[in-house]
């Protein structure tokens, strides 16, 4: 079994069009995702629809795969590509985005560990949380493990809800998970959940691990106790750029 990493990056982003070739403190944000994959994983690649991101990954020494435009997600992208490279069955597809250059090594590390357990068909990443506004946020999704690490259902509301919550803003919140999106899969469970059409808890709640869920894969959750940093908007470069001066200092 083999652990690779397949970052998904699309020029076309609607809030920050081309977003990976974005220079953050003198390198792309793409190569700065990279290069983080690159610390715990030998088998890293950047899976895009773009020519000018896969010359500017070949350029500083980066593998590329050119995959279709027309993906409605970048799980279907992370799919196609790991097809293109010959991913046998037993591996394992780490899913790293590519706006998100602070992802730590001990989180992709964490992910890897959850395929210790043979039972494991898809993994993601939980973080403890007791603040009550990201607790309450339905930009931030919440999930329930169960006593074996596994999800039980992710949530934009707050799960669990405690019914002797009164109406105060500080509300004691101790056994609350916030999901970090990062996922990773073993090959054939990737090449199966590709195909599924979208599910109605899906649908609802906007949330593409649902589908997995509600056709009866297991998700096991690893913890970490970091945040990432994604980038999403010209806004939150300006943050990273602030972030990574302190972090260079």
């Amino acid at each position: 079994m083999e652990y690779i990493a397949i970052i998904p990056a699309r020029y076309a982003s609607t809030r920050f069009p081309g977003k990976p070739l974005v220079e953050l403190a003198g390198k792309t944000i793409i190569q700065r995702v990279y290069e983080k994959a690159k610390t715990v994983l030998e088998n890293v690649y950047v899976a895009t629809d773009d020519k000018r991101i896969f010359d500017v990954v070949e350029g500083f020494g980066g593998k590329a795969v050119m995959t279709s435009a027309d993906h409605p997600s970048g799980t279907d992208r992370v799919h196609e590509a790991a097809e293109k490279v010959g991913c046998s069955v037993d591996d394992v597809i780490i899913n790293i985005q590519g706006d998100e250059p602070f992802i730590h090594k001990t989180q992709i590390e964490a992910l890897c560990k959850c395929f210790d357990d043979a039972s494991t068909q898809i993994a993601t990443l939980a973080m403890p949380v007791t603040d009550s506004k990201i607790v309450f946020n339905p930009n931030s999704p919440k999930v329930v493990i169960d006593n074996n690490g596994f999800a039980m259902y992710f949530s934009r509301s707050p799960i669990p809800y405690n019914r002797e919550w009164n109406d105060d803003d500080n509300k004691e919140c101790n056994v609350h998970n916030k999901h970090i999106g990062v996922y990773a899969y073993r090959f054939n469970v990737l090449r199966e959940i590709t195909r599924l059409p979208m599910s109605s808890l899906e649908m609802t709640e906007k949330l593409e691990q649902l589908r997995w869920l509600q056709n009866g894969y297991k998700i096991k959750v690893g913890l970490t106790d970091m945040e990432t940093i994604g980038i999403d908007t010209p806004e939150d470069l300006k943050k990273a750029e602030e972030y990574i001066k302190v972090k260079e200092v």
